[in-house]
């Protein structure tokens, strides 16, 4: 991999679970962009220098985490590695506390064996409002393998590669590449014809600033739902995803996510269950926090995956 062009410390908050912070972010192990190679955690950037490799590692514990990162790939000036550490602090959440999230949860004994196990996993969030909605509209009414098999199409497509140490690295495409490519070339892509113009048109208003992170995050989570629901293609399902996972507002659980529910039931031991009556009121009872048992709820189905290390029992 060479010698890395810039090194940072990332503070974080404790407990810290990197892999399970990682993983879910993931969804699945298939992930061209974010990837996990057994201690590491590795992404390529495009930055204002060009696309550049973060390799992040805990040389800490889950109770005491010391972030170290590196960047590989060429030169990084001061302004990137900043645009390097706000990526960071967005993608796999170190400042986020999680106290108020295990006070709650150690209120239903059903979740106490799953913040145990996961303890120290971060709510993660997409690096940009842009790879939110290219991560949710291929998702839609479509099952998650397909959704998946889409996704990583575009980033094969359309995403900038890095070439370091024998290995392709692979960094998310730019608003800017989607909204030049045309409507027929991400169609190609297994796109039904209907979301290749939703995500061509979300694209050119990220470029033009029309719609941006910042306008979105100024707004109560209900606003921005209800000014991502007046877009095209875009309906409560679809925007509370990118409020969630593109914004990180804990208060929002995506409902009518038949994934997540059925996670959520596993987790809750109602295998099988998605939206019952003795599930729905877990999620209520979390009250601004429901948001966490989205990811809670996909951290535990990927445990038993065997793709997530459980934390160790507490000291």
């Amino acid at each position: 991999m060479g010698t890395a062009a810039a090194t940072f410390v990332v503070p974080a908050v404790p407990p810290y679970h990197l892999e399970a912070t990682v993983r879910v972010l993931q969804r699945r192990p298939t992930n061209r962009v974010d990837l996990w190679d057994g201690r590491r955690y590795l992404r390529a950037l495009l930055t204002a220098d060009g696309v550049r490799l973060i390799v992040l590692d805990n040389r800490g514990t889950i109770e005491a985490p010391a972030l170290h990162g590196r960047v590989f790939g060429g030169p990084v000036s001061s302004s990137t590695l900043d645009q390097i550490g706000t990526a960071v602090q967005r993608l796999v959440g170190p400042a986020v506390d999680l106290a108020p999230f295990y006070a709650v949860a150690a209120q239903d004994p059903r979740l106490q064996t799953a913040t145990v196990a996961l303890r120290g996993l971060k709510p993660p969030r997409f690096a940009t409002l842009f790879e939110a909605i290219a991560n949710v509209i291929p998702f839609q009414q479509v099952s998650i393998a397909a959704g998946v098999a889409v996704v990583g199409r575009l980033v094969e497509r359309f995403g900038q590669r890095l070439e370091l140490g024998g290995r392709t690295y692979i960094a998310y495409p730019d608003p800017v590449q989607i909204a030049t490519a045309t409507v027929d070339d991400l169609h190609g892509l297994g796109l039904s014809r209907a979301k290749a113009h939703t995500l061509h048109a979300l694209a050119g208003q990220v470029c033009s600033g029309a719609l941006s992170a910042e306008r979105l995050e100024a707004l109560p989570s209900p606003e921005a739902m209800a000014a991502l629901m007046a877009l095209p293609g875009i309906g409560p399902w679809s925007a509370g995803l990118i409020v969630l996972r593109g914004l990180r507002r804990l208060e929002v659980f995506p409902e009518g996510d038949v994934g997540a529910l059925r996670n959520l039931g596993r987790l809750l031991g109602r295998e099988g269950s998605t939206g019952a009556d003795d599930i729905r009121p877990a999620v209520a009872r979390m009250g601004p926090l429901k948001g966490y048992l989205y990811f809670y709820a996909l951290g535990w189905r990927l445990l038993h995956d065997g793709l997530i290390t459980p934390a160790p029992p507490p000291p």
